[in-house]
């Protein structure tokens, strides 16, 4: 099973495939189709039916059971790696970390310090995967991809007997769940489903940030400086003193655990107009509301502030908290807990502060928690993953196949 990851893994890196937030079509990247054509090809060969590439680039197909009785489940992971301002180009290496800092990159002096990531002092003596330092590793989300690809391999080689299995890789997941957002699911049609983005081992995520946006736009009144007193309506100040009535303590920097936030992320103004973007978080679904009615009010009370000036404001939902959709059917969560029992993998259950594919998922209707990769520090040139932990997850993957069959 390892050495069959590593390959899986190592060949979907070779896929340059960043996702690009400031392209507005779907997939974003040229890459993200040529990964999708590779994985297709690569189902094909493993026997999958209904193989289709959307015209989002959304890779879906299904894996024929031999129980019909069985459980219909679904996995998710996608093809996008994030765009952090690092090299698109991943190189990926294996050390063995002996205790002592390691040198990723000894031509560009970049070492990983254990004083600075005392996570990795748990694999001492263990294999570990990281990049070159230049780039992150993009286990983030290919060592996802390489492990249902690994398992769906495994079940075909052993004959194992399974219920229905559906598989989708999906663009874009980095910027805004677009893949997810665009999924066919007349296509993907599993009972529930599993995404696997979740760090380090162990690690299953089943509540996260119900999320939105606001789009606030402001237009002054312009005027010659010279003539300007009881004219000149500056949108900049009007934007700052929306800003003011915004609580300073329920920012990003202020807050963790299950606390929510309004986090002011983007402004743009001159003398004329100003746009501000603001997201909306929180686990609470009443207090998610509320924050959402709160942008409201502090714009008309502004506007009534500047009658003058010309304040619109639009809110988009993006995301919902998995746990909304729990109330009424477990199943996927109670299979999720007898895996890891039965592999051996102890469970660390976490609030995440942010989103998944699984989110998008979940809020059409496909119940879709997440759980681990086995890697380290996401979205960083730091990101590594140890191949026992690379390894549990498939073994997890493989244990959910086999319990939905019973």
């Amino acid at each position: 099973m390892q050495q069959q990851l590593i390959e899986r893994f190592f060949r979907y890196l070779a896929v340059t495939s960043q996702s690009n937030p400031n392209v507005p079509d779907v997939p974003s990247t040229s890459g993200q189709w040529d990964l999708a054509k590779l994985l297709a090809q690569e189902l094909n060969e493993l026997g999958l039916k209904e193989i289709e590439i959307d015209q989002y680039a959304n890779v879906t197909a299904r894996w024929q059971g031999t129980n019909p009785n069985a459980t219909p489940i679904g996995f998710v992971a996608h093809l996008d790696t994030v765009d952090v301002s690092l090299s698109p180009n991943i190189k990926p290496q294996i050390l063995k970390f002996s205790g002592e800092d390691l040198a990723l990159n000894a031509e560009k002096n970049i070492w990983l310090r254990v004083s600075e990531h005392p996570e990795i002092a748990t694999y001492r003596n263990q294999d570990i995967i990281f990049s070159d330092g230049t780039s992150v590793l993009g286990a983030d989300n290919k060592a996802a991809i390489a492990n249902i690809m690994t398992a769906l391999s495994i079940i075909k080689t052993e004959n194992r007997s399974t219920g229905d299995i559906y598989i989708a890789f999906v663009p874009d997941e980095e910027i805004g769940l677009r893949g997810a957002k665009h999924l066919d699911l007349t296509k993907f049609k599993p009972d529930f489903a599993y995404t696997i983005d979740c760090c380090e081992c162990g690690e299953i995520v089943y509540e996260n940030f119900n999320a939105a946006s606001a789009e606030i736009f402001i237009q002054g009144v312009s005027a010659h400086p010279m003539s300007a007193k009881g004219i000149l309506v500056n949108p900049i100040l009007v934007a700052h003193d929306l800003i003011s009535l915004f609580d300073r303590e329920q920012t990003p920097e202020c807050t963790d655990k299950k606390l929510g936030y309004w986090w002011i992320d983007g402004i743009e103004a001159d003398q004329s107009q100003a746009k501000m973007h603001i997201s909306i978080r929180d686990f609470d679904k009443t207090s998610f509301e509320s924050r959402k009615q709160f942008i409201e009010h502090a714009v008309a009370q502004i506007q009534l502030r500047y009658p003058t000036a010309k304040l619109s404001c639009q809110i988009t939902d993006i995301y919902g908290n998995i746990a909304n959709t729990l109330t009424e059917d477990r199943r996927s969560i109670d299979l999720l807990f007898n895996a890891f029992d039965a592999v051996g993998v102890e469970k660390k259950i976490l609030p995440m502060r942010g989103g998944t594919d699984g989110a998008a998922l979940s809020a059409k209707g496909i119940t879709t928690p997440n759980y681990f990769t086995g890697a380290h520090n996401f979205h960083s040139n730091f990101e590594f993953l140890p191949l026992s932990a690379f390894e549990k997850s498939c073994q997890i993957t493989l244990k959910l196949i086999e319990l939905a069959a019973k």
